[in-house]
């Protein structure tokens, strides 16, 4: 297997198309992560089944989030897509999240060829009202089992805001 953040750039920012690398299908409730020193998928849990991925997850190659990890990325599809997979992505908003003190936000996307929606997805405005708000439940309680609490949704941003997260994490990659 290639290493992701060897051989992938986060994709053209500033033009809203990034490159997203597939963790987790949605649906699925197993917590697979990129172990970064490896260069493999790992699985991390599994979690119970109720607390299923509303969407599929992935991270964006060439990032670091405040809490150390690639910057996370909601990968909105109609079905769920495969582990290891990586997928030129629009930018269309991001998910403020906070995770046992950390930040830990969410860059929300679509595929950028998405012939069966015709593309018409370009922010969250044009995503469901229903699928937001299982996006923000499910974040506000999938550690409700185990660490009840500890992790608080602070609401949605535009593709403008995800952009400078995005080029802040691409910064404390370059730093590290």
């Amino acid at each position: 297997m290639a290493d992701f953040n060897k051989i992938l750039g986060p994709g053209d920012i500033d033009g809203g198309v990034i490159n997203v690398v597939v963790e987790i299908p949605t649906g699925s409730s197993h917590k697979i992560e990129w172990n970064r020193e490896l260069a493999v998928f790992q699985l991390d849990r599994v979690e119970p089944a109720i607390f299923a991925k509303p969407t599929n997850y992935g991270f964006i190659p060439q990032t670091l989030d405040e809490d150390g990890d690639e910057l996370d990325a909601l990968i909105i599809t109609d079905a769920p897509l495969t582990t290891g997979i990586f997928l030129e992505a629009n930018v269309i908003g991001v998910m403020k999240f906070e995770d046992d003190g950390e930040i830990d936000d969410k860059v929300i996307v679509v595929p950028a060829d998405d012939r069966n929606t015709g593309n018409a997805i370009k922010s969250l405005e044009d995503l469901p009202k229903q699928l937001l708000a299982q996006i923000e439940h499910h974040f506000t309680h999938y550690k409700d089992l185990k660490k009840p609490g500890s992790t608080i949704v602070k609401g949605f941003g535009d593709a403008e805001e995800a952009k400078v997260i995005i080029h802040e994490s691409v910064e404390r990659w370059n730093s590290k």
